[in-house]
């Protein structure tokens, strides 16, 4: 599996609930289990990416239409790279994002202390907010 950087969130940066990310520890439990449900997020979109990037090769007709998948891949290439953070500190934020997209479920993380499923579960019930006042 390919590591990726994320965008960048300063250690102080403050949680939905006011928690010091940085402050928080993760137990060698904790971290098994986040690195778990990490990589099978990763894996999953990889899975998907490369199954929509098959079947736009097979419709592959003209010359432009190499460049489309070109661009496909890169753009989902920077969202992967902007997606995935394993710092410790950010990662209350990067599960409830892959719980939102729907690539892990809450009982992926079970295991986790339940400040950080608490947490998890909070900035994730904010993008679906977010999400609806958008709409």
């Amino acid at each position: 599996m390919h590591a990726t950087p994320g965008a960048y969130v300063p250690d102080g940066h403050r949680s939905a609930i006011g928690r010091n990310m940085s402050e928080t520890q993760w137990t060698k439990r904790e971290k098994d289990i986040a690195r778990k449900a990490f990589n099978a997020a990763y894996e999953r979109e990889c899975k998907a990416i490369s199954q929509n990037v098959r079947e736009m090769a097979v419709r592959i007709n003209d010359p432009p239409d190499l460049w489309h998948i070109l661009e496909y891949i890169t753009k989902k290439r920077e969202e992967i790279d902007e997606k995935y953070d394993y710092r410790y500190s950010v990662l209350p934020f990067v599960f409830a994002r892959l719980i939102h997209e729907g690539l892990i479920a809450q009982e992926d993380l079970a295991g986790l202390s339940e400040e950080k499923l608490t947490e998890i579960r909070r900035i994730a019930e904010l993008m679906i907010q977010s999400r609806v006042q958008e709409s």
